[in-house]
């Protein structure tokens, strides 16, 4: 095991419209080979497919680039290790890429923890027909997906909440009515992942949904897309489904049970989002340090004074122990037999998105009015680092599972 990679954030040639470069931080996290060679792929693409000026533009004009996924995608890394009916992803390897992205291309990076969702979801429960026409062209980079759960009136609670049917049709096939909301890329994705009720005969409970495989094009669908503070290069978007028409081909896994398959991948994608958090919270650290070793006051650096060195040590602390813990978690989710350890995936999440607020928070003290700059990638760090308090789970709700299963405190919900 490597002790000596470093965890940089992406570098670039100076940007002219960058007022400070991100330092290369020393990597301390034990690393196999493997991993390492992982990252510098990823951070090869990065630098060949993106610029401080382009995430910026695609943030300001609220445009995904689509270019850099086909770039990650023709690399391999949506692929990763899948085998159609044989080896899905690792969770270490998906962990990898996104914590490089999250330190870079974080609306990117958003955007792949859903494709990797999709492929879980598919390479677990779609039959042989569906992994060719949906599984084979995500893996491929020649087609995207956008994963429709939550609705405008369920957060947490979405399963007692969910108000979207799917009514059985006389002559076979389903009608699918009803709205979903918060769901990222949606006019732009080629096909879509939908949880619907088709029985009122388990509403309190999570059984009687099932889970759908449509074609964005089906009629009946439309979006309007929603302006959000962050993530701002990956559309969030209100999904409406209109006597939506589908077969009964469209029935990815098990009717009725499509909650539970959901609720079975929810450790990945805890695993993934906060990888995306650390990623952030690497990046932010990384400039904030370029800027305290180049920026001038009193006659010298301002890193040489104290307190601001104790506040980037801090910083420097939380992403080290998200890092080592989420590390963990991955190792023991990809080595797990009867289950992943969802306890140590919980603290990785919840270690992450702390350091993600924090040391963001951080950052925009240290930078001071550079941090403000609208055209620096600071204050879209702070920005989108936000989204990790609330998905995919609330840190709250998170701690709540912590308190329970591994504190045995009582059930506080």
């Amino acid at each position: 095991m490597s002790t000596t990679a470093p965890h940089p954030a992406p570098t670039q040639a100076p940007d002219p419209l960058e007022p400070t470069r991100a330092v290369v931080l020393p990597g301390i996290r034990p690393e196999s080979a493997q991993v390492t060679e992982l990252r510098e792929r990823v951070r090869r693409v990065l630098a060949s497919s993106t610029s401080h000026a382009a995430l910026t533009q695609h943030d300001e004009d609220e445009v995904y680039d689509a270019g850099l996924y086909q770039a990650l995608a023709q690399e391999g890394l949506i692929r990763l290790e899948t085998v159609p009916g044989g080896r899905g992803p690792s969770h270490v390897s998906q962990t990898t890429v996104l914590e490089e992205l999250g330190a870079g291309a974080t609306s990117v990076a958003v955007s792949i923890v859903v494709q990797y969702m999709g492929v879980e979801l598919l390479h677990r429960y779609g039959n042989e027909e569906q992994q060719r026409a949906y599984l084979e062209p995500l893996l491929a980079g020649q087609a995207r997906m956008s994963f429709c759960l939550s609705e405008p009136g369920g957060g947490t609670d979405v399963a007692r909440a969910m108000r979207t049917t799917a009514t059985r049709l006389p002559g076979g096939g389903y009608r699918l009515d009803g709205a979903k909301k918060w769901i990222g890329g949606a006019s732009t994705a080629d096909f879509l992942i939908v949880l619907a009720r088709t029985s009122d005969e388990h509403r309190a409970a999570i059984d009687g949904i099932t889970m759908f495989v449509v074609p964005r094009s089906t009629p009946g669908i439309s979006s309007t897309p929603i302006d959000t503070m962050g993530i701002r290069a990956l559309e969030q978007a209100d999904l409406v489904f209109d006597d939506v028409r589908i077969g009964e081909d469209a029935v990815l896994g098990e009717p009725e049970r499509g909650f539970r398959h959901v609720l079975a991948t929810l450790n990945g994608e805890r695993l993934n989002g906060a990888a995306v958090a650390l990623g952030i919270a690497r990046g932010a650290l990384s400039h904030a340090v370029g800027h305290a070793g180049s920026r001038q006051a009193f006659g010298r650096d301002i890193g040489a004074f104290q307190a601001l060195q104790h506040a980037l040590v801090d910083a420097s602390l939380r992403v080290e122990s998200a890092g080592l813990l989420l590390a963990n978690a991955a190792e023991q989710s990809d080595a797990a037999t009867g289950g992943a350890n969802e306890t140590l995936s919980a603290l990785a999440k919840l270690a992450a998105s702390e350091a993600a607020t924090t040391v963001t928070d951080t950052g925009m003290r240290v930078m001071g009015g550079w941090g403000f700059l609208r055209q620096g990638a600071m204050q879209r760090y702070f920005r989108d680092a936000r989204l990790y308090t609330f998905a995919p789970l609330t840190d709250e709700m998170i701690r709540n599972a912590i308190g329970e299963k591994h504190l045995g405190l009582p059930r506080s919900y």
